[in-house]
């Protein structure tokens, strides 16, 4: 097993801002002797917090589902309490660093999926969008940033005031009014942005439905591939909604056996996108 941090920005030899993060650990399998070698997809995982921490919650349990389902699990801390194209730019160069190094960890450079949660939805929605975007250019030049899938999971979507999640929009967008109309992701969406799979519940009181629906029906008018489930039971927060990511074996809250369905109805979606585990070509 390959377990080991990359410094995204010594890697990629950018400067690193101050309070800039940006790491990368790496949960990859390699290649066992005792079995043929093989080829995984790749799982970029992008915790949420609002932009001014990183969930625990949000992380490890995530990447460790998808480790156990023969993904390469890789887990990214973005810079928090930091604007507009800092978190985009880390997030692209973690997918960059992942197909630039397969090899090394098995992966398929072409099956990269990431995942984001709440405010990590965001930053991974802006990766499915914003990928193209100049500050990303400027900082990455022409390689291949876009993600071949993502995961949205009750991900921060929207700048309405309505509905939107303040804290979030507030930090990325630095409470500048155009940032704020440009990071609005349901007006982000083109044809070429990266199929999603969306899914939220009926009774977060963090980030509303809507922001799902919202992103949901941009895609639909895009004509770009997606599938939106939308639980009714089930808080903001809710991670995998096993006990691992509870408070104890009694939280009925965020141990939820209908939301987390959420994780076996992804890894089929992304199954039918290609992204499973095969004999490496030789």
């Amino acid at each position: 097993m390959i377990h080991e941090r990359i410094d995204l920005y010594g890697y990629f030899r950018l400067p690193r801002g101050e309070k800039a993060k940006g790491y990368l650990d790496a949960y990859a399998q390699g290649q066992n002797p005792e079995l043929p070698e093989k080829t995984r997809p790749a799982m970029i995982v992008a915790p949420g917090g609002g932009y001014q921490f990183l969930s625990e919650r949000e992380k490890d349990p995530v990447a460790a589902r998808f480790f156990a389902e023969g993904y390469a699990a890789f887990t990214l801390e973005y810079s928090i309490d930091t604007a507009y194209p800092v978190p985009l730019v880390e997030a692209c160069m973690a997918v960059a660093y992942v197909r630039e190094n397969a090899e090394k960890y098995g992966v398929d450079k072409e099956h990269v999926c990431a995942v984001g949660f709440s405010a990590g939805g965001h930053l991974v929605g802006m990766l499915a969008t914003l990928f193209g975007d100049d500050a990303v250019k400027r900082a990455l030049g022409e390689r291949n940033v876009r993600p071949d899938a993502v995961i949205l999971s009750y991900a921060v979507i929207t700048a309405d005031p309505r509905i939107c999640h303040s804290g979030s929009i507030e930090t990325i967008s630095g409470g500048n009014a155009d940032l704020k109309k440009k990071l609005s992701l349901e007006k982000c969406v083109k044809k070429d942005s990266a199929p999603a799979f969306i899914w939220h519940t009926f009774e977060d009181d963090g980030v509303p439905v809507q922001n799902s629906v919202l992103m949901a029906d941009a895609y639909a008018s895009a004509g770009v591939p997606f599938e939106l489930h939308v639980f009714e039971k089930g808080p903001h927060g809710l991670s995998v909604a096993t006990v691992e990511t509870a408070a104890g074996e009694n939280d009925d809250r965020l141990i939820n056996e209908n939301a987390g369905m959420w994780v076996p109805l992804s890894l089929n979606w992304l199954k039918k996108r290609g992204f499973k585990v095969v004999a490496a070509k030789k």
